[in-house]
């Protein structure tokens, strides 16, 4: 199952930015915009497995995210990787010390933050490779950034079931992704022995971009496991992350 992310920001813009960029990923993200927001997002996810990572701004409008960083070392070892305005060595330091994995300095690459992300779960226990978001072959172009499928130079359009169900075979191309994994990420894990979506959804996509669904050279069954995407090209990661507008330091 896909890692979980609660991003703790206030600043609006970067909060979308950032949840978008994670959730092309394929991380679950869940976001908040204040302190009080987070503990009810925490609260509310223990309840369904609980959160693997926390990225945690400081400069909050109830109070500063340091506080949250001691509640959540009291109470559980979820990974935190602090990303904040200030880039002083004290504030460095005393978070490092009091149990933030990393602190990472507004503004930052997205590259660079995934890295650590990956860093901070496998340290955990928990592997996560980076993930394709951009595949072509067989004449099929997609592009998970741009949200965005093409067969032949044409658009198709897919129903949102159609492209999340795609879009998490593309971030692990050319590797198996079983029956359970994919209905658990695409639907929910109160829905992972529904084995027949995955053939019904399965037959639509082929339909769409197999230029035969009866012979399939592009989404490719492992029978009796799951599903995988023929071999993948390289994947594209955009290399700066966009800067957020002035502000107070957070």
């Amino acid at each position: 199952m896909s890692p979980t992310v609660l991003l703790v920001e206030d600043d609006r813009d970067l909060r979308g930015t950032l949840r978008e960029a994670l959730s092309v990923e394929g991380y679950r993200v869940s976001s908040a915009a204040s302190l009080a927001d987070a503990h009810a997002q925490l609260m509310h996810a223990r309840e369904r497995g609980g959160i693997d990572l926390v990225l945690l701004d400081l400069g909050l409008p109830d109070g500063d995210g340091e506080t949250l960083l001691a509640s959540l070392r009291r109470e559980r070892n979820t990974a935190v990787i602090v990303i904040s305005a200030r880039h002083s060595d004290d504030p460095k330091i005393r978070l490092l010390d009091a149990g933030a994995d990393d602190y990472l300095v507004k503004p930052f690459s997205l590259g660079e933050l995934l890295a650590r992300m990956r860093v901070a779960l496998r340290h955990r226990g928990t592997l996560v490779q980076a993930a394709v978001v951009r595949y072509e072959q067989y004449g099929v172009l997609i592009d998970l950034q741009a949200h965005r499928v093409r067969r032949d130079g044409e658009d198709v359009h897919l129903t949102p079931t159609e492209y999340k169900l795609l879009a998490r075979l593309v971030r692990n191309a050319g590797q198996v992704v079983t029956h359970r994994q994919l209905l658990a990420d695409v639907w929910g894990s109160e829905f992972s022995e529904h084995t027949h979506y995955l053939r019904l959804y399965m037959g639509q996509l082929r339909a769409k971009l197999e230029a035969d669904p009866a012979d399939p050279r592009l989404l490719l069954t492992e029978t009796g496991i799951g599903y995988r995407l023929a071999e993948p090209p390289q994947s594209a990661l955009p290399e700066a992350f966009p800067a957020a507008p002035a502000r107070r330091p957070s």
